[in-house]
């Protein structure tokens, strides 16, 4: 009688624990998807400040310049919900000023076209990383055990940016 209720207790102590275990579990993950997306968003900062500064510089046509400046402010500016559609423009306009072959080699500074492919690059392992998290938060909130349990607490699914498809 008494092993019966020492072993009950030992296992409802286990599976304590091990739901303690699961629930840090997916808290170290939201803690990764918010760092990440910290680190995302500080290189998508540093990518429009980078547009604004190859929109000033001499050697762009004043219409290129003006497309180029207003994408890299709407980035700069855009709150979350419109954050998607403000990132995917300014992509499309540097992508058409580096496939622009007249205006690469005669006024933009390289060393701000080289700043910008280091930011790209950055950003392209950056969008890797969150989605990464993203997955696995939502993978291990999917199964029953985390539902069941509410093991995720109060915090809100984690989510892609449609822009995280289409930046680079």
């Amino acid at each position: 009688m008494i092993r019966s209720i020492i072993a009950a207790i030992f296992l409802l102590v286990l599976a304590g624990w091990y739901l303690s275990f699961l629930a840090s579990r997916l808290d170290s993950l939201h803690h990764r998807i918010e760092t990440s997306w910290a680190h995302l968003d500080a290189l998508l900062q540093r990518r429009a400040a980078i547009s604004l500064e190859i929109a000033g510089s001499k050697g762009i046509d004043p219409a290129t310049s003006l497309v180029l400046t207003a994408a890299a402010y709407q980035a700069r500016e855009a709150n979350i919900v419109d954050r998607s559609d403000a990132e995917i423009i300014l992509s499309q306009s540097l992508k058409l000023l580096q496939e622009d072959e007249l205006l690469l080699p005669s006024g933009i500074a390289g060393e701000l076209l080289a700043a910008l492919a280091l930011v790209t690059e950055k950003i392209s392992v950056g969008i890797t990383i969150h989605t990464e998290a993203v997955r696995s938060a939502r993978n291990l909130r999917s199964r029953a055990l985390f539902r069941f349990f509410r093991l995720a607490g109060h915090a809100p699914l984690p989510m892609r940016y449609s822009f995280e498809d289409h930046i680079l």
